[in-house]
Parts: C-alpha cells; structure tokens; sequence
C-alpha cells in the first residue's frame, strides 16, 4: 500500500494521502478517541483506491459528505434501492454493476466512486484515475479480498469475525491487540490502516440529517448480507494513533 498521510489542512485535522485535498480539506471520517477529527482526502490530483470491509451505513455516510464537500459521487451497486435515499439527498449517480461510465473527472470536477457490488465485485470499468477516487465495499472478507487489500492506498475494517480478523492481521501487519479488538467493535468504529505502522480507530457518528435518512451506525446491512455475531461490542481503543493534531469536532459537513 502507498504511503497516505499527506500536509495538514489545518492545526486540528489531518488528512490521508499525498498533498492537500482541494480546499485544503477533505471527506470527514470520524473521531478518534480524543475527539480528533479524521478526514478522507479523497478528491486529489493521484489515483486512490480505498477499500472499507464493512456495512454499507459508513459507505453512504462518506458519499454524502463527499458530496457536500463538492465531490461528484457515482455509486456502482446491484442495490438501487438500498442507494435511493442517499441519490435523492446528495445528487449521487446509481449505476448498475459493470455500467458506470467514464466520469470526466478533473480539478473543478473531482469523482468519489463507490463500488457495492457485494463478496467479488468485478473487475471496475472506472478505475483510480486523477481527481477520482474508488471506494470498494466489502461486506466481508472473500477469495479476491486479499488482492484489493494490498493494492489499496488505504483500507477501513470494521467488526469482524475471529478468524478474519487473523487473516487481515496477516495482510495489514496488525499488532496482536488490533487482531483481538476486531471482533468486538461497536457499530459505527473503523480501523483505518495506511502504509506502515500507520493505524487510526475512528467513530463516525452521524449528523442529524444523516441520521435522519440512514438511522444510527450499523455494521449489519438491511438487505440481509452475513454479519458477524456481536459478542459483546467493546468502546474504541485509545492504542495506535499517530499524526493527528489537536482536538476537533466530528460531523463538520
């Protein structure tokens, strides 16, 4: 994976990637246990490629705050109607599975495509380009999931089973710590993992618009897919964080 963590758009924030996103800003992820604030810059002038393996909530959360940051958003999905509300709120384009069409992205144009197309999402017609992001979504691990995962310029974990947290513990380089706080965690937090030793444990917590259209944090999808047993969800770790800056409020749009 790429190296992420990029020039500072400010004293108390700090942004994954190369350079600074446009405006100097980025994508609002969440909060660390510090009350830190995280930000995805997504929209840049280098291909990124982002993988999150987890629920579709934290995917819809970060296309509607890529939206109201200015960015183009198409979302690549077999579930239309899971995506409605999120296209009629953020003027998101719904594509179905192999027919997204090229984007045109550029500087006064930036694209965050979101690809949910379920356990081995084909090979994307619209791949990482300049000013367009792609974001995968994996409900779980699968045989291509290995693949994504090392060719990603970040990936996002949320609660998973033991045995795949052992398995991603082996391609990210966790620590046993990380491999063991996996199964526990709380809807709505996200072990974010870049380059290196790079590790940050982000809640995202919704704003009330986003609650009023998505509901509160979920890792379970509503359209029935496997999730793992919730055996007793454990709070966010305070372990692991590294370059971020002063306290920040999360859910700034």
């Amino acid at each position: 994976m790429r190296s992420l963590f990029g020039a500072r758009g400010s004293r108390n924030r700090a942004s994954f990637g190369r350079g600074l996103p446009v405006g100097g800003d980025g994508v609002p992820v969440g909060a660390d246990a510090r009350g830190r604030l995280l930000l995805l810059g997504s929209h840049r002038s280098v291909p990124y490629d982002v993988v999150l393996i987890g629920g579709v909530w934290t995917a819809q959360v970060l296309a509607l705050r890529a939206a109201r940051g200015g960015v183009r958003v198409v979302v690549e999905t077999g579930r239309a109607g899971l995506w409605a509300g999120v296209a009629e709120a953020a003027g998101a384009e719904v594509c179905g599975v192999g027919r997204v069409p090229a984007a045109g992205a550029d500087e006064g144009c930036p694209v965050l495509v979101v690809r949910d197309c379920g356990m081995r999402p084909p090979r994307g017609r619209v791949a990482p380009a300049p000013w367009q992001s792609v974001l995968t979504l994996l409900p779980y691990l699968s045989p291509v999931a290995p693949g994504l995962v090392r060719n990603a310029a970040l990936v996002g974990v949320q609660r998973v089973s033991p045995q795949e947290a052992e398995h991603l513990g082996r391609l990210l380089a966790l620590s046993p710590t990380e491999r063991g706080t996996l199964p526990g965690l709380a809807d709505g937090v996200t072990l974010w993992c870049a380059d290196g030793p790079e590790r940050h444990w982000v809640t995202t917590a919704p704003d009330p618009s986003e609650s009023a259209l998505l509901g509160p944090p979920r890792r379970m999808d509503p359209a029935g897919d496997r999730a793992p047993a919730d055996n007793g969800a454990i709070p966010l770790p305070s372990i692991g964080h590294h370059g971020l800056g002063n306290g920040a409020r999360e859910g700034d749009g």
